[in-house]
């Protein structure tokens, strides 16, 4: 498959995203997955126009979005975008309301395509903590996994599409002691093992949910 890996750019005052500098790290094959990489915007809409702009140019078969959940403490791929966008952060001034639609004419949910169960899994089996996500958020992450269901609903008919939420890197925490954090070596490890596991097959037939 050719694969379409986004990253966001620093946000919220970071220097650095650990997605991004993950992603970087990513061999140009991963199993018999050919990948470009793709650097985009942590902004409303203008994230969904660059992964547009380059779905555009034609010949991909999945996408995968990774972003930066800091607190959490391991790789969680999502399985559901949210119709809704939290437009008091979008706009930064508060004066709009909270819940509004990402797209009018869109589903209230997109769910991955991916073999989300299947990646998580291959996560593990290197080591690396990960556990299923119910819940992107409702900033970027959210935002860009949606619209890329609407997308693949709208656009571009067959593709897989997905996101995975990564950890804060050691260097984003000297000043954050309570939270967790992942090197950039071992998140690029359990991104590799997820995307080796990406497939057309049906996923597989596991309990992964939460409690809470």
């Amino acid at each position: 498959m050719k694969i379409l890996v986004t990253a966001f750019d620093p946000f919220g005052g970071e220097k650095i995203n650990p997605a991004l500098e993950a992603v970087k790290q990513l061999d140009e094959h991963i199993g018999e997955h050919t990948i470009t990489k793709l650097e985009i915007p942590t902004v409303f809409h203008e994230s969904k126009d660059a992964v547009d702009n380059e779905l555009a140019k034609g010949g991909y078969d999945a996408v995968l979005a990774i972003g930066q959940a800091g607190g959490r403490y391991d790789l969680t791929p999502e399985r559901v975008g949210i119709n809704i966008d939290d437009a008091r952060i979008a706009d930064n001034k508060g004066n709009q309301p909270l819940d509004v639609p990402i797209q009018e004419d869109g589903a209230p949910a997109y769910f991955s395509n991916l073999p989300v169960k299947k990646m998580t899994e291959a996560i593990k089996q290197t080591g690396v903590p990960a556990s299923l996500s119910n819940t992107a958020g409702t900033f970027v992450c959210n935002h860009i996994l949606y619209q890329l269901g609407y997308l693949a609903d709208k656009s571009y008919p067959g593709l897989l599409f997905g996101f995975i939420h990564v950890p804060f890197i050691p260097e984003q925490v000297t000043d954050k002691p309570e939270k967790p954090s992942m090197s950039i070596e071992t998140i690029a490890k359990g991104l590799t093992a997820a995307i080796k596991a990406i497939s057309r097959d049906e996923d597989a037939k596991i309990a992964l949910g939460e409690t809470h």
